[in-house]
């Protein structure tokens, strides 16, 4: 990794809080993976993968949900809220829709995709990715059945809607969004990726992309595709003035580096994209917010370019164009993350960490003005 992002680092703090939420070999599940939270109030809602056969990808994969009454201090038992039989159900992308009049007390919406083949088998052809979402209207007591949107948002061999040859595909992971402010206001926004033909070398194959419902998830429309071959997962942040960012991995292990393109239609189309050599990152998945009051961005994932390891949480004071490494999270192992906004003076994260042995919770504080 680059030497002058180690000396920008700052320990964290050793009063910071630290919970287990998922533990490896609990409930059945050989691995947990893939976390994602949310949040209204002092509610919080963690979700993340549990794998039965392994840390593999693919096999049978449920989702489970641990949710909190006391803003991160106690936490009920895991809860499957999605089982799709010995098969793959993957990457939680949960939002919290607070601007639907049919719900006047919000709702839980959870994101996810479906896969019948692994992902190599699927980029080579074979096999079959689809796109759900439930909602809960009691904030994860009970869920409605699965609503399948993957006619509307993926453009496989089996689309009637149009065919672009696209095979794998995946929603995440991490948290979505609805937006809160400008023309949009109450989309609700979830980054995705696709791979088109067949596999190419340094996975140029992959694209990401947004899909998008302006009418609170009956209907969905697709953004256009970022012409970045290799572009994987992302996660996207609403800024003021119709503008939306996506945080992007890139999956040919040559960048190092993470990629941020810029909306200024509230994520419909692409004004530009750029690598950000501040944000350093092996083949990872990492996580963003923005903070409207101070308006700060803050980034969370691992900082070496090799290894997932070195999870740090850096800050942008330009809304995006430049980035200072704030604070040192997790010396060793880490990896896939989310985070939220907990009050004025708090962030909670969850990672994964231990070699994907546990999933954490984490508070960080920082200052107001942060």
């Amino acid at each position: 990794m680059r030497i002058s992002l180690l000396i920008l680092l700052v320990c964290s703090s050793v009063s910071a809080q630290y919970q287990t939420l998922f533990q490896s070999g609990d409930f059945g599940y050989k691995c947990f993976r893939i976390p994602a939270i949310v949040g209204s109030g002092s509610k919080l809602y963690a979700f993340a993968e549990g794998r039965k056969g392994g840390c593999g990808d693919f096999g049978d994969v449920d989702i489970l949900l641990r949710t909190s009454s006391d803003g991160g201090e106690n936490w009920t038992e895991p809860k499957v809220v999605v089982d799709n039989g010995n098969l793959q159900a993957g990457n939680p992308t949960p939002v919290i829709d607070m601007l639907n009049p049919e719900y006047s007390e919000g709702r839980l919406m959870l994101f996810y995709n479906t896969g019948t083949q692994s992902e190599w088998e699927t980029r080579s052809g074979n096999g079959r990715r689809k796109a759900f979402y439930k909602f809960s209207s009691d904030f994860g007591l009970s869920w409605s059945e699965p609503i399948d949107i993957s006619n509307e948002v993926h453009f496989d061999r089996f689309s009637s809607v149009e065919f672009a040859d696209a095979r794998t595909f995946a929603l995440g992971p991490g948290h979505a969004i609805q937006l809160a402010r400008g023309s949009k206001k109450g989309r609700i926004y979830l980054p995705a990726n696709h791979s088109l033909g067949d596999p190419q070398e340094n996975f140029a194959d992959y694209r990401s992309y947004g899909i998008y419902s302006d009418d609170f998830g009956k209907s969905w429309e697709v953004t256009e595709d970022l012409t970045a071959p290799s572009s994987n997962e992302a996660m996207a942040v609403e800024l003021p003035e119709n503008e939306l960012l996506l945080l992007v991995r890139m999956q040919n292990n040559r960048d190092h580096s993470k990629m941020i393109a810029r909306s200024l239609d509230n994520g419909t189309s692409w004004k530009e994209y750029e690598l950000v050599p501040e944000l350093t990152s092996p083949v990872c998945q990492s996580s963003i917010i923005y903070i409207p009051k101070s308006d700060h961005l803050y980034h969370l994932g691992p900082a070496s370019t090799e290894k997932r390891e070195q999870l740090t949480l850096w800050r942008s004071s330009d809304r995006g164009r430049n980035w200072n490494a704030l604070e040192l999270i997790e010396s060793g192992f880490a990896a896939y993350s989310d985070i939220i906004q907990l009050s004025s003076t708090k962030l909670g994260v969850v990672f994964e960490s231990e070699d994907y042995g546990k999933i954490v919770f984490k508070q960080i504080a920082i200052k107001p003005t942060d």
